[in-house]
């Protein structure tokens, strides 16, 4: 049986932390200058994830040092500002 209390818990998370984004854009935007523009001097990877079936879009997983929760959810707000997707 399902425990409904517990689904309704924030995970706990230890900060500080490399937190992973995957961000998909359109075909053709340089992800990595964009994160670079976006993160500056943090500590952070870009790599290639996925291309989609027809070749629309481009999905790159983003490993990023994350000082807080706030720090996160900040960061996530920005790349949604700029991405297609951001999950």
């Amino acid at each position: 049986m399902v425990n409904l209390n517990a689904c309704n818990q924030k995970p706990k998370i230890d900060y500080p932390t490399f937190w992973e984004y995957k961000i998909i854009f359109e075909k053709g935007v340089n992800a990595n200058a964009i994160c670079q523009e976006l993160l500056g001097q943090r500590e952070f990877s870009c790599k290639f994830s996925h291309a989609s079936k027809n070749d629309t879009y481009y999905s790159f997983l983003l490993r990023v040092f994350v000082d807080s929760e706030k720090d996160r959810l900040d960061l996530f707000a920005t790349l949604k500002a700029r991405a297609k997707f951001v999950l």
